[in-house]
């Protein structure tokens, strides 16, 4: 009973996250978010307590696993510390450019461009994965150091920040456009600031 129970949950929270992310928080009330997922609105009640809630625990559901994935990639003893990085931003590319329909939604980008300062829960938990997302990048960058592949004096904290700065805004690019051009500029830039 207790795997139905999550089971539901996550079929809500992908549903309704996936309507959130193309509509806007203030685009998506409680009845899409359970006509999207094919339930009750009671059920939804069960799992959320507001539609606030649901989106903290929407971050949480997408963003938890691709984060762990991230730090799978950038953590693989088969490459280097660089080599990690170059190829996860590559393999990004390569996605994106075998889409036919270039189309690309940011669940968190959505929610912190509308929500942040409106309501401060989702600002910080927003915060809070980018964070996560860029400390992982920071620890590669350091081995990256240590292996030589980047200058000794190299401030790898400000450059995790400067990168991943700059793939929310690629993120950002590929939301109004419907072009792989951003990606491709940001990782033929990266190449050139691994450099060692």
């Amino acid at each position: 009973m207790n795997s139905i129970r999550l089971d539901k949950r996550d079929l809500i929270l992908a549903k309704g996250a996936a309507v959130m992310t193309r509509r806007g928080y203030h685009g998506t009330g409680v009845q899409e978010i359970v006509q999207a997922a094919g339930i009750p609105k009671g059920s939804f009640y069960h799992y959320f307590a507001s539609k606030e809630d649901f989106a903290l625990q929407a971050l949480s559901f997408i963003y938890q696993p691709r984060l762990a994935r991230y730090s799978e990639a950038l953590s693989n003893p088969a490459l280097s510390p660089r080599a990690r990085i170059l190829a996860y931003y590559g393999e990004l590319l390569l996605h994106f450019r075998q889409q036919q329909r270039l189309e690309y939604h940011c669940f968190i980008g959505s929610l912190s461009f509308e929500m942040s300062e409106l309501l401060p829960a989702i600002g910080e938990q927003v915060e809070a994965i980018l964070q996560q997302s860029a400390l992982i990048l920071q620890r590669c960058l350091e081995q990256a150091q240590v292996a030589g592949e980047l200058p000794v004096d190299e401030d790898c904290s400000n450059l995790a920040s400067f990168i991943a700065n700059a793939w929310q805004g690629v993120l950002t690019r590929l939301k109004v456009g419907s072009q792989t051009q951003p990606i491709e500029n940001f990782v033929q830039r990266l190449e050139h600031l691994l450099k060692a």
